[in-house]
């Protein structure tokens, strides 16, 4: 005999029950109608014609169906969520630059901090080795900006007469390729780029008078990121306690944990991008200086500070590096440097980076794509530098939040259970 499927068991089963809810149901109604009914010999006195009977409305809450309540109770918190990360990305936008400094502080202070503990271990008080720290560091990070400037200005010419005899040679190279390309084409192209220069002289023009005020915001925001650093590696300390201060004295403790461990996430993740952006530019910038590829320090520098921005900088700084080679010493170099690059950035995203950086600051690979998109948009490549940081951080802090939250509910709960609260 064959067996009867469980599902039309179960929907049997369920049409069952819907029919006695529905019986029940009916039964209560007649109920109610029979006791509305008056009782067999009672004497109804018609009403006077003026006055009015008004039925009795049921509850407007009561009447909206139990589905949309939730779904407008879900939406007005949400817009009202929405409205305030509207403003709050205003305020950023309008003081970017004080936020973007202020977070470049925040990362050279995790990054010089542990120096700081190492000097003050052997001995040394506060004050001269939290100078003696931000001296070294921003000596270092100044030679290396004018060492790279240096190297470009010294083989700018050089550079200039290898990129035109690379672009003759790549000439050559698409006469005599297999995609038929003719002289009368890349001569159209090579006019169509004069039009389009000359055509956006004045957006040029305006462009270059921008980066006036460019430089100008670039060394307010250095200036204040110098100051700011001084006085994180300093005083970080009591401007932690005077910012936990301003924190509701129910959700401080809750902070005051989460703080620290933010802080380790952050100063993990950045001497891990430090470290894993040195190793980088090491290699890479070894193949381009055997591959006899100009400007390889410069490229080198170039590689590690993109290095910053997670996925999207590493593409860049490989390209222009394929780029240069290619038009400086042909498709042959070219290639070579393009499997040199790609090469390194496999063995950074497959071992250095979950070696280096290890669990603490692991973000899904669509929430650095998005993130660093969402800081680009926002602030430009600044926004794009700290953006995984912050989301790493934040990670962190909402995790241990909640789990900060499931333990005191666990522990009010044993101790309403307990025998003395009774």
């Amino acid at each position: 005999m064959s067996r009867v499927p469980r599902w039309i068991g179960r929907l049997g089963a369920g049409l069952t029950r819907m029919g006695e809810r529905w019986e029940q149901h009916r039964a209560e109604v007649e109920k109610e109608r029979a006791g509305a009914e008056p009782e067999p010999g009672t004497d109804i006195q018609p009403l006077p014609e003026h006055v009015t009977v008004v039925q009795a409305r049921p509850d407007p809450a009561q009447a909206v169906p139990w589905g949309v309540r939730v779904a407008a109770e879900v939406g007005w918190r949400v817009l009202v969520l929405a409205g305030t990360v509207w403003v709050l990305m205003q305020v950023i936008s309008a003081v970017r630059l004080v936020v973007l400094a202020f977070a470049a502080a925040l990362l050279i202070t995790a990054l010089l901090q542990p120096t700081v503990a190492r000097l003050r271990s052997y001995g040394l008080p506060h004050g001269p080795a939290t100078a003696l720290t931000a001296i070294l560091g921003f000596v270092v990070m100044g030679l290396i900006g004018w060492f790279v400037t240096w190297q470009v200005m010294e083989n700018i010419d050089t550079l200039s007469k290898q990129i035109q005899d690379g672009i003759d040679q790549l000439r050559k190279w698409l006469l005599n390729s297999p995609f038929h390309v003719t002289d009368k084409q890349i001569n159209q192209i090579a006019k169509n780029l004069r039009e389009a220069i000359g055509a956006n002289t004045e957006q040029i023009t305006s462009a270059g008078l921008q980066g006036v005020t460019v430089v100008v915001e670039a060394l307010t925001g250095i200036l204040l990121a110098v100051f700011s650093t001084l006085f994180l590696l300093y005083d970080g300390r009591r401007i932690w306690e005077w910012t936990l201060r301003l924190v509701p004295a129910a959700a401080r403790p809750g902070v005051a944990g989460a703080g620290p461990r933010a802080w380790r996430t952050l100063t993990a993740y950045v001497r891990g991008t430090v470290l894993v952006a040195l190793i980088d530019a090491i290699f890479i910038g070894l193949g381009l200086y055997f591959l006899n590829v100009p400007l390889a320090v410069p490229l080198a520098v170039f590689i590690f500070l993109f290095a910053f921005i997670p996925l999207v900088g590493a593409v860049i700084s490989g390209a222009l590096a394929v780029v240069v080679a290619l038009v400086t010493q042909g498709v042959f170099t070219g290639v070579m440097v393009l499997v040199v690059v790609l090469a390194v950035q496999q063995i950074e995203g497959h071992v250095l980076q979950p070696f280096i950086l290890g669990r603490a600051v692991r973000v899904h690979p669509l929430a650095v794509v998005l993130a660093v998109a969402s800081g680009g948009l926002v602030a430009g490549i600044g926004g794009a530098v700290v953006a995984v940081p912050l989301v790493a951080v934040a990670n962190t802090v909402v995790v241990y939040l909640r789990a900060y939250a499931q333990e005191q509910a666990r522990r009010q709960a044993a101790a309403a259970d307990s025998p003395t609260s009774q």
